[in-house]
């Protein structure tokens, strides 16, 4: 597997529309993607002392993160209002070899930041609500 850049990893947010066309949420100058699950441990006394697990079961999600400088995009703004109002909405990750992961995400956190004669930043983190599909 080739390596590749970090900044080629994009946090896009949705429009709203059907079929939905993607923006890249601008000034991100970091981001992080975590997958995760809970596990369904299904050892018995024939387990022989070891822990067995039931594959494709438990809860599995995706978080989110990002932190950069603020533009005041419109993709900027979709998640600002998107945070205040609580509202599910779809979102894709985009890498450089091509690859996506599309699915709608809750963002859970979301600030910023500013220092006197600086930028204001911000820092975003989104969990996964539904399936995420890899692509």
């Amino acid at each position: 597997m080739a390596a590749e850049r970090g900044s080629a990893f994009l946090l896009k947010v949705g429009d709203g529309a059907t079929p939905v066309a993607f923006t890249t949420v601008a000034g991100l100058r970091t981001t992080q993607l975590s997958i995760s699950g809970e596990q369904v441990a299904i050892t018995s006394k024939d387990s022989g002392g070891w822990r067995e697990l039931l594959s494709g079961a438990g809860t599995r999600m995706v978080s989110v993160s990002g932190a950069g400088v603020f533009t005041g995009s419109a993709a900027e703004a979709r998640l600002r209002a998107n945070a205040l109002a609580g509202t599910i909405d779809d979102y894709r990750l985009s890498f450089e070899s091509g690859e996506t992961m599309t699915g709608r995400f809750l963002i859970t956190r979301l600030e910023y930041a500013g220092d006197h004669n600086g930028e204001r930043s911000y820092t975003v983190s989104l969990e996964s609500s539904g399936a995420v599909v890899s692509a």
